[in-house]
């Protein structure tokens, strides 16, 4: 397949590119920069951006969509939060403006989403079948994210809505400062523990997407994550085991509520989400044990 990415220099997106690369596609990572070259002559580079007026490619199978603000390098203060916002949903929009203009539109687009929808919970269990959504800052923007992606859908285009969980990497994503405290012998649990994290190793995110841009019955909301959530306790024991470091330094709640503000609620709250629709269809997690994905990857 040809498939463009936007979002493609990114954490997730560099490591999905080489993946579908290497499985012989053709990748076009969309990008500002004119400066840009790859080494490999299935990987391109295209210059781009959401507010053109046409798009660079006449032909290509599928978008993958993975461009937005990073929501966790910073206090969200008003107007980082409306750039959290506006980067996701004018994105998308113009993309979308974009690929109906083109008489042969790709077949498939998959846009970013964050299992953030849901809300938070620590009791209930979300699947993409659940008809309920929160009602705070990362769901209401999830929601204006998909309604915006939705309309590929009725361009004709299989639309995949990619839930991200806590995505797990050596080099980037939330793992680098989960382990720095352990690394530095203060690592303990954070706030009450009791909230659940719904990781995901990235082998399995770029698997996982790859699986589902071969398979034609999958639609709609995909969450992308581990088949075993497990509470933040339990996290930061597993992270001490693998490290071999100690486990005792707790971080309370509220000097986090009052350092952090509203962006607490990445670690201190959190929800039980589980891969249903994947699983359904045959997908099997190469890590669905938190112990086997860190050791993995901080070997």
């Amino acid at each position: 397949m040809e498939i463009a990415i936007s979002g493609g220099t990114g954490f997730i997106g560099s490591v999905l590119a080489t993946h579908l690369a290497d499985k012989g596609h053709t990748i076009y990572i969309l990008t500002r920069s004119a400066k840009l070259t790859s080494t490999r002559a299935n990987i391109r580079f295209v210059q781009w951006n959401a507010e053109n007026e046409t798009f660079p490619l006449s032909r290509i199978d599928a978008f993958i969509n993975l461009a937005g603000e990073p929501i966790n390098s910073g206090r969200w203060t008003q107007q980082r939060k409306a750039r959290i916002l506006t980067s996701r949903v004018q994105t998308t929009q113009g993309i979308v403006r974009q690929l109906a203009k083109l008489s042969r539109r790709p077949r498939i687009f998959v846009n970013a989403s964050a299992i953030g929808y849901y809300g938070t919970s620590l009791d209930k269990t979300f699947t993409e079948a659940s008809t309920t959504h929160g009602t705070d800052f990362l769901a209401t923007t999830v929601i204006q994210w998909e309604k915006e992606a939705s309309h590929a859908q009725l361009l004709g285009m299989r639309t995949i809505y990619a839930r991200f969980g806590v995505v797990l990497g050596r080099k980037g994503g939330a793992l680098p400062r989960m382990i720095l405290p352990y690394k530095l012998f203060s690592g303990g649990t954070i706030g009450s523990g009791k909230q659940w994290l719904s990781w995901i190793h990235i082998d399995d995110v770029v698997n996982m997407i790859s699986f589902a841009l071969e398979n034609e019955a999958i639609q709609g909301a995909l969450n992308l994550t581990a088949p075993r959530p497990v509470t933040m306790q339990d996290f930061g024991k597993t992270i001490a085991k693998v490290l071999r470091k100690p486990h005792y330094f707790p971080i309370p709640s509220l000097p986090l509520r009052i350092l952090l503000g509203e962006m607490s609620t990445l670690v201190l709250d959190g929800q039980r989400v589980l891969p249903e629709t994947s699983v359904q269809h045959g997908y099997i997690h190469s890590y669905s044990n938190l112990e086997d994905a860190l050791t993995d990857l901080l070997k």
